[in-house]
């Protein structure tokens, strides 16, 4: 029952001109399950003009119907997200319980975006004339090229299309060509729900070939992009170089930072669930753990006994918790970089080999032990590995922590106010949270500092980036 994906374009589902597709393969089992259209340049050509025509409609659109319009996608998909969530995980490979949260909360990023939209307000400047009017309008940038990817098919999607249709943009998406039916759903919701045609368009093809066409055509005034460090300031300096706005939102190697004063099980349970999540193929997954000296063997053994506990297969068994990488490629990374490890001296106390000999299922895994020369201590692994290491107080923990060129998301457990408040000033990132899971929530700034890029999604701050200020000063005595 899954089927083969095609493009919207102005307003028409269609396939690419000249039929050609790319396969699409379930990471459970290696087989293919269908095809997803992969766009010629007559078809992005078809996008752009569709997409300026709408932006002329759109941003004329009062914001009380824009809002009235994702409030009603944001039903729809709340209607269908048992049915998307079955073909997020049968293209990506996460549980049906993790893709039935992504559904969910990419519709109440629908929610908040409407709200917010009604919340875009200018402001007047006292002058230092009278009869002199000085007043800042904020106007939607332009069109927008959107390019996602296959980690998160439908939260990705609607982290971009939301606020952009909020503000008065037209967008033009690019998903993932590994995960193309559950975002082409999304899209589909946004449709139903009476969004003009070109406003919101879909295309699948090369990514290089796309992102080649799109960044530096004038139709296009903003490019937001979530992946890899190297492709993301590829496409920055693209962007840079043809004078338009960006927001990058790429990789990291997370810092978990623990304390002796906290409760060594509990903490282990909850970071152990949260490393695992979407096998680890998170951009802030947990990934390095630095655990203070006095409870480091206590925590290991906890966070190990967990972790070994949970349920991997198709995520569409019941009780799984965790299912396969989306692809081979993924697996050879993943145990490229934990054998490289083990030879450097790393103890493997979990996993560290893939899992039977059909579909990409790698074994929840732990290195102990491991020193900041290892490669995997200085490239994201981007899968289920957890490292450890000891540490013996918070300033060398606040130096490892900063040590790498990344800065998106931080973790810290400690009862210690002195320590938290630390930690807050001193370690360079876009998040941290402390003593919980709270991130990526629709009302909270998501983005990051140094190599993991700039611009927030999530939040008012998701706005910013797709208004322009116009200032107007007038004088009424002329």
């Amino acid at each position: 029952m899954y089927p083969n994906t095609q493009m919207l374009i102005a307003g028409e589902w269609v396939n690419a001109t000249g039929g050609a597709t790319l396969d699409v393969l379930n990471p459970a089992t290696g087989e293919q399950i269908g095809t997803v259209a992969k766009a010629s340049i007559e078809d992005l050509d078809r996008a752009l003009e569709a997409s300026m025509t709408a932006f002329q409609l759109w941003k004329k659109t009062p914001v009380v119907e824009r809002a009235a319009l994702l409030r009603k996608a944001g039903e729809l998909l709340r209607e269908r997200a048992d049915s998307i969530a079955r073909l997020l995980t049968i293209e990506q490979g996460k549980p049906f319980a993790e893709a039935q949260v992504e559904v969910l909360l990419s519709a109440d990023v629908l929610d908040w975006s409407a709200e917010e939209a009604r919340r875009i307000y200018g402001r007047l400047i006292p002058s230092r004339a009278d009869g002199v009017v000085q007043r800042v309008i904020r106007e939607p940038v332009g069109p927008v090229a959107a390019f996602t990817p296959w980690n998160f098919p439908v939260s990705q999607v609607v982290k971009k299309v939301a606020p952009a249709l909020a503000a008065g943009c037209s967008i033009i998406v690019k998903a993932p060509e590994e995960t193309p039916a559950s975002p082409a759903e999304l899209i589909r919701a946004l449709v139903d729900a009476g969004i003009p045609a070109g406003v919101v368009q879909l295309v699948y093809g090369n990514p290089a070939e796309i992102s080649e066409h799109l960044v530096p055509h004038p139709t296009i005034r903003k490019i937001s992009f979530t992946g890899s460090v190297p492709v993301g300031k590829h496409l920055a300096a693209l962007a840079g170089k043809h004078m338009k706005r960006a927001t990058m939102e790429l990789g990291g190697h997370a810092p978990v930072m623990i304390f002796d004063d906290v409760d060594v099980q509990a903490v282990a349970h909850t970071m152990a669930s949260s490393k695992y999540r979407n096998a680890g193929q998170v951009c802030v997954s947990p990934t390095r753990f630095m655990v203070q000296e006095s409870v480091y063997d206590a925590f290991v053994s906890s966070f190990v006994e967990t972790a070994a506990a949970l349920t991997v297969g198709d995520g569409l068994q019941s009780g799984v918790k965790m299912g396969p990488l989306v692809n081979e490629r993924r697996v050879q990374a993943v145990d490229e970089l934990i054998s490289a490890a083990a030879k450097d001296g790393a103890r493997v106390a979990l996993g560290g080999e893939r899992i039977g000999n059909k579909g990409s299922f790698y074994a929840p895994s732990v290195l102990a032990d491991v020193n900041r020369d290892m490669r995997i201590m200085n490239e994201e692994p981007f899968g289920p590995v957890a490292l450890m290491m000891p540490f013996r107080d918070v300033e060398e923990v606040v130096a490892e922590a900063n040590r790498l060129p990344f800065g998106l998301a931080s973790y810290a457990f400690s009862r210690s106010a002195r320590i938290v408040e630390t930690l807050a000033n001193e370690v360079e990132v876009g998040m941290l949270t402390v003593n919980h899971l709270g991130l990526a929530l629709p009302e909270t700034p998501f983005g990051g500092v140094k190599d993991s890029g700039y611009g927030s999604e999530g939040g008012a701050e998701s706005m910013e980036s797709f208004l322009s200020p116009k200032f107007v000063t007038h004088n009424a005595f002329y």
